[in-house]
């Protein structure tokens, strides 16, 4: 049990799961999915969207740098 392989997948504190991985796989019985589990190749409900996609993080950046600037300018009319 020891010297058995381990999962490699990446736990929450950024370490690696030490559990042992399942007989011929990478990943152990709580990461490596059932078979045939998961999404389908091309799944369409796998695509990122809303808030969460680059482009929205990008503006939302601006619109904090322009709220930022208004608020500077706010506390200098003071």
């Amino acid at each position: 049990m020891q010297s058995s392989p381990r999962c490699g997948a990446r736990t929450r504190d950024g370490g690696t799961c030490r559990a042992p991985a399942r007989h011929g796989k990478e990943r152990c019985r709580m990461h490596g999915g059932a078979q045939r589990s998961g999404a389908r190749k091309g799944n369409e409900n796998a695509l990122k969207h809303g808030l969460f996609t680059r482009a929205a993080r990008a503006e939302a950046g601006q619109v904090r740098l322009l709220l930022d600037g208004a608020q500077r300018l706010l506390e200098e009319l003071k």
